[in-house]
């Protein structure tokens, strides 16, 4: 049995895969700041037959503590950036190196999981598109500032504006502080999201899904005019998938 990790700057996601079956489960999810996440991967590790684990990280000093840990219990870990790993994915950018790991993972899974040219909205810490195209390349993205970032920076450095918990939001006009922020930051973000596939579709001549993931996933999908799914567990089929690729690294029976 191999362990899935995500670690991304809000959320750390767990799973496991069994190369046999071919199959996903046991799908977990921590909040990546909190002092016992750590603790919970442990724990959630125990009782599984883990042998090896396939993790994906944007938060290095998180990484290496599980590393240290999961080698100490004889679990052999590999990062995604190894440069053994074999990612079946032509990376069409200047700096490969400077792409997220899981942005890859969700081009992966992406094109794997629904055989179509995928743009990949991920409402994480920042909020990204990534451009998977069906012959699997990964043709690059764009990165906007995140909506929870955007309400926090709303409240900190403002005298009297709250923070506020955003919410699906029919008219344009707020009628109070909170209505106001609301329209704000939800309409607003509407807006971008269209927009910017919109220009997508319109520089590369090309149709395609909209796949969602991460917490504001099923507050938007409604206001994006475009084919759309929720996956909130791409990342990690994206990592099963570079598995699979890699079973012979990946072998439990050695």
């Amino acid at each position: 049995m191999i362990l899935l990790v995500d670690i991304g700057n809000t959320s750390t996601k767990v799973a496991t895969y069994d190369i046999k079956t071919n199959k996903v489960k046991n799908y977990s999810s921590f909040l990546t700041c909190k002092k016992n996440t750590i603790l919970k991967i442990i724990k959630y590790k125990k009782n599984k037959k883990i042998k090896f684990s396939f993790i994906s990280s944007v938060v290095p000093n998180i990484y290496k503590i599980i590393k240290k840990n999961f080698n100490k219990n004889k679990i052999k870990v590999f990062e995604f950036k190894d440069k053994k790993i074999i990612k079946n994915i032509k990376i069409n950018v200047n700096k490969k190196l400077q792409v997220g790991s899981d942005r890859i993972a969700n081009a992966i899974g992406s094109l794997n999981y629904y055989k179509k040219n995928c743009i990949i909205i991920d409402f994480g810490t920042t909020t990204t598109f990534d451009i998977a195209l069906i012959k699997n390349i990964y043709e690059g993205g764009i990165i906007a500032p995140g909506i929870n970032l955007s309400l926090r920076s709303l409240s900190e450095f403002t005298a009297k504006l709250p923070l506020i918990k955003i919410s699906y939001q029919k008219n344009v006009i707020g009628k109070n502080t909170e209505s106001a922020i609301n329209s704000g930051v939800f309409i607003g973000y509407s807006c971008l999201i269209n927009g910017i596939i919109e220009k997508i579709i319109k520089q590369t001549k090309k149709k395609y899904l909209v796949v969602l993931t991460g917490g504001y996933s099923k507050i938007f999908k409604k206001n994006i005019n475009y084919k759309t799914v929720i996956n909130k567990n791409i990342t990690l089929h994206g990592l099963a998938m570079t598995v699979k690729e890699n079973k012979k690294i990946f072998n439990e029976f050695r």
